[in-house]
């Protein structure tokens, strides 16, 4: 949230992990909102509470609670709901709270949107799947509402969540918060007589066989057989690329969206950083009424990702050539190597020394690119220490912090970076 709030972000939604999808311990606990909620307020942005997982009837007791606790300790601008009983319990038991319909609703028309309108939710976060054309059509049949749209992240190869996939591979609910993201793991393709070679492989034997049906092996669960069905359309199994409408921000605007949301659950300081900075500059380039920055594509590209589309804006992808970025594995043009924590402690005595958290090895000698809320620029290391002072040669990832010559003035929170 700090670097959010550094690199740009004028909202933040955040969520306690039982009443949200923020499961194993990725969440936040009860100090932490009420901390995350101070630092939103002194930075003058805006803070959201997410209540939008699908509760079993063993929580609703807790939630009530939990509402209570939201009411009067939490205050947030708005809760992101889904469930309509979440809805109900809330406008019962928080009647002044707004709320906000989450993406999970998966409300795809006007009349759902005006649905929710009249039971008092004064803001929708639209499904991925709709097309600008969707969300003109919902904008002017139900214009008294505000509307907000994922512009940079996951797709979901179901509706929004709607996936037992996770459940049925490894006993985690999508819906509870505890998707595995089974759709993203690496598989092979076997035809009817590779299943059976693989089959005997894994017994010690090997058999040449032929077939015609494939199947889908994950590469940690070995013996354990996907059938894949096919047709004109492409596969119903396996990922999406990654969405990115950056360019069209201007099109979204005009279409009726009024936020623009950044997926940063689970994400690195650094994707996170990044990413808001470049959404940050085309969102002020807009409103300034700039054309798009082309070479915000390359900022973000910097980050890792499965290829980029433009999400369902334009028609259901596959159906148009939009690609950006046409790889379908993990893809990123930039490695990140640190985040600078501060100047050095060792007692060194200079202006051009910082303490770097380390993420990837790093030598000396090395060109690295820093990236600071404000600046972009390239510097060698000609100097790397240990925190006693002592000179080292190279650093490696999970050692810790590490002290980098750089150069003076450059701010904590800046990112490290150096081309792949």
């Amino acid at each position: 949230m700090k670097i959010g709030l550094q690199y740009g972000g004028d909202a933040f939604y955040m969520g306690f992990s039982p009443f949200s999808l923020r499961a194993n311990g990725n969440g936040f606990t009860k100090d932490d909102l009420l901390e995350g909620i101070s630092l939103v307020r002194k930075a003058g942005k805006t803070a959201y509470l997410a209540m939008n997982l699908f509760p079993r009837s063993e929580k609703m007791e807790v939630l009530k609670k939990h509402i209570d606790f939201v009411k009067k300790e939490i205050k947030p601008d708005a809760m992101i709901v889904a469930d309509p009983g979440v809805f109900e319990m809330i406008r019962e038991y928080y009647p002044e709270g707004i709320i906000h319909m989450s993406v999970q609703a998966n409300i795809i028309n006007h009349r759902a949107v005006d649905f929710w309108r009249k039971q008092g939710a004064s803001r929708i976060i639209l499904p991925r799947e709709l097309t600008l054309k969707d969300i003109r059509d919902i904008h002017e049949n139900v214009p008294g509402i505000e509307l907000e749209s994922f512009v940079h992240g996951a797709i979901c190869m179901a509706y929004s969540g709607r996936c037992m996939l996770s459940n049925y591979m490894t006993g985690r609910d999508s819906n509870q918060g505890s998707c595995s993201h089974s759709c993203r793991w690496k598989y092979k393709v076997l035809d009817e007589g590779g299943k059976k070679r693989r089959k005997e492989e894994l017994s010690g034997h090997m058999k040449e066989l032929d077939g015609q049906t494939f199947y889908l092996e994950e590469e940690k669960r070995p013996g354990e057989f996907y059938e894949v069905q096919e047709d004109q359309n492409g596969t119903y199994f396996i990922n999406s690329k990654d969405n990115c409408s950056l360019p069209y921000l201007k099109d979204m605007a005009e279409a009726g969206i009024c936020s623009f949301k950044v997926e940063g659950r689970n994400k690195t300081e650094y994707y996170l950083s990044t990413v808001a900075k470049a959404y940050r500059k085309a969102v002020d380039d807009m409103m300034a009424g700039k054309e798009f920055d082309a070479s915000l594509m390359d900022e973000v590209a910097k980050t890792a990702s499965r290829g980029f589309i433009p999400g369902y804006l334009f028609g259901f992808p596959g159906d148009y050539q939009d690609t950006y970025f046409a790889d379908t594995a993990p893809i990123q043009t930039h490695k990140f190597v640190g985040m600078v924590m501060g100047c050095e402690k060792a007692g060194l005595g200079r202006d051009d020394l910082y303490e770097v958290d380390v993420k990837n090895k790093l030598v000396k000698g090395e060109e690295v690119e820093v990236m600071t809320p404000d600046d972009q620029f390239t510097v060698k290391i000609e100097e790397m220490f240990d925190l006693e002072g002592a000179v080292v040669e190279a650093v490696h990832g999970g050692a810790g912090d590490r002290i980098l010559k750089l150069r003076e003035g450059i701010p904590a929170g800046a990112m490290l970076r150096i081309e792949c």
